[in-house]
């Protein structure tokens, strides 16, 4: 009897193995089929972040279909972010000032790693190429050491309402709505923006269970709703060696994890909402790492929103975390509330 349990394991692994198979194949077609065609790999960057000495730099290599090649800007709807082909396992390019680096995507074409670069604090531009294309810009915040104080924020309900933990909703804004119909909480773009003037210097960072896919057109969405300019970590999505889907938490929780460690002088002041386990996993991180969080503000979605989502994943006692901790509903009662705690002036 105590095998079965051991044994279905072992077939549902060995199922998602074959659809992680399936996926790199399909892929590698797509591939081929677009090189033949005469499209070449782009490499599209993502705005990074850094310390004294070093840089996180992040990109995708895409071949991107000809609507998004010619550089179409306006009324793009969520499906075509998703057009791409994601080139598995290519060379890029990183040059930062005389230093040239060559690192490889990975097998979903994400690059993301750590280089050593000299750059000044505030945000700095290097560049990158693929298959010796044209160089692209790429930007990235750098620290300075003689910060104390960052931002990391949610962005599914918590900057743009999304209702992300309902499926058919979330395949919805994701793959159909316009960019310009999507809504900003309100007053979360004042208040991103004080807490950052408030505390110059500090990184603002957007960390998000999102797909790589959406990043341009979440770029767009938060210059267009006057967000404060910031770092993105998103992830990807599809099957892995050993699940279906990725998992957002465990993403959002491996990054935390990372930020503490980078930059250990720095208290966080988290921001997130109560529909998609961010009380849970804020309330983790700051047992872990008390030393690294300034505060933490969640806000609560309303009734509708939280039918949406599925209900709510609120934490009842933080009275253990030893930090400041407030909700709202919207950006003006987070920025009255954290007034009140001491996090804004």
């Amino acid at each position: 009897m105590s095998s079965r349990p051991a044994r279905a394991e072992r077939d549902a692994s060995a199922k998602i193995h074959w659809v992680a198979r399936i996926e790199r194949r399909f892929h590698g077609w797509r591939e081929r089929m677009a090189r033949r065609s005469g499209r070449s790999p782009q490499i599209v960057p993502f705005a990074g972040y850094g310390g004294e000495g070093w840089i996180r730099v992040v990109g995708r290599v895409l071949i991107l279909p000809p609507i998004a090649s010619r550089g179409a800007d306006d009324g793009v709807r969520g499906w075509r972010s998703f057009l791409g082909i994601a080139v598995a396992y290519s060379t890029v390019t990183v040059t930062i000032g005389d230093a040239h680096h060559d690192i490889v995507a990975d097998r979903g074409g994400v690059i993301d790693t750590v280089l050593p670069a000299d750059l000044a604090p505030g945000w700095q531009t290097f560049q990158m190429s693929v298959e010796g294309g044209e160089p692209v810009e790429a930007r990235v915040f750098v620290v300075d050491p003689a910060v104390r104080f960052g931002v990391i924020c949610d962005v599914d309900d918590t900057v743009m309402v999304t209702a992300l933990p309902r499926p058919l909703l979330a395949a919805w804004n994701s793959f159909v709505v316009n960019e310009h119909a999507r809504q900003p909480v309100p007053g979360m773009a004042v208040l991103l923006e004080r807490v950052v003037r408030s505390h110059p210097g500090a990184p603002m960072l957007y960390l998000s269970t999102g797909a790589w896919n959406v990043a341009p057109t979440l770029t767009r969405f938060l210059h267009r709703n006057l967000f404060p300019r910031g770092s993105m970590l998103l992830t990807d999505w599809g099957p892995t060696h050993d699940r279906w889907f990725r998992s957002g938490r465990d993403h959002k929780e491996t990054n935390l994890r990372r930020l503490a460690e980078e930059f250990p002088q720095i208290e966080w002041l988290l921001i997130g909402d109560d529909g998609q386990h961010d009380d849970e996993i804020y309330t983790r991180f700051t047992a872990e790492y008390p030393s690294s969080v300034a505060g933490v503000a969640i806000r609560r979605l309303t009734a509708t929103e939280a039918v949406l989502a599925g209900g709510r994943t609120s934490v009842d006692d933080h009275s253990a975390a030893g930090v400041p901790w407030v909700s709202s509903h919207d950006g003006a009662g987070l920025a009255k509330r954290l007034e009140r705690v001491g996090l804004l002036d």
